[in-house]
């Protein structure tokens, strides 16, 4: 899987990095104390030093990416994984860098971050184009919803990437139409609803046919 993969997660590596290369060209225009966390409002309340908003967060996203990559490799339906819905989750690492890195940098840099404006923004559009290749994922133990039911189950499999496709795309829709609202709590609750509803909606199907 890695060997099959590696030229692509050397180019999403190298992009995860690329914060890291700006920070240091403007390592001498940072302040000492950087913010890095916001809450639900919107509001800094968190920093940390110039060292560690330029290293720690990429170097924790290329970890994670290559830990993913080889979780996914030791998958023994490895195989049945798409290159489409493989690549496109190759990317979320890097799309979160660059977007994260611009946040920091610029509010950094003394200027205003619309984050409760901005995060829906990008989320609404990853869980779009994730519910987009739902439908097209094969059963496995690394991507999709892994469910004991779903597992078990090719037709609850289908079933439930088809159905959780669509509402993925809804719901995506709906956290970009609502974005400019910068409502937390309408951003977390479609979110958990997208979670909970094909749990549910699978679950029922694996009782169903129990019976």
């Amino acid at each position: 899987m890695i060997k099959k993969n590696l030229k692509m997660m050397i180019v999403t590596s190298f992009i995860i990095l690329l914060p890291i290369i700006f920070g240091l060209i403007i390592w001498n225009r940072l302040p000492v104390e950087i913010p890095i966390h916001w809450n639900a409002q919107g509001e800094i309340d968190g920093y940390t030093g110039k060292a560690g908003a330029v290293f720690i967060m990429p170097a924790f996203l290329v970890a994670l990416h290559w830990i993913c990559m080889l979780v996914t490799g030791l998958d023994p339906k490895s195989k049945a994984i798409d290159g489409k819905p493989l690549a496109m989750v190759l990317w979320i690492c890097p799309v979160l860098s660059l977007v994260l890195g611009s946040i920091i940098y610029t509010a950094a840099l003394g200027h205003s971050v619309d984050v409760k404006f901005i995060m829906p923004l990008v989320f609404g559009a990853m869980f779009v184009i994730i519910g987009n290749y739902m439908p097209k994922c094969k059963q496995n133990y690394s991507l999709g919803i892994k469910l004991p039911w779903t597992l078990n189950d090719e037709e609850n499999w289908n079933k439930t990437h088809r159905f959780a496709g669509f509402l993925w795309v809804a719901g995506g829709i709906v956290i970009l139409a609502t974005s400019f609202l910068g409502s937390f709590v309408i951003f977390m609750g479609i979110t958990f609803l997208m979670v909970i509803v094909p749990t549910v909606y699978s679950y029922r199907i694996y009782k169903k046919k129990s019976k």
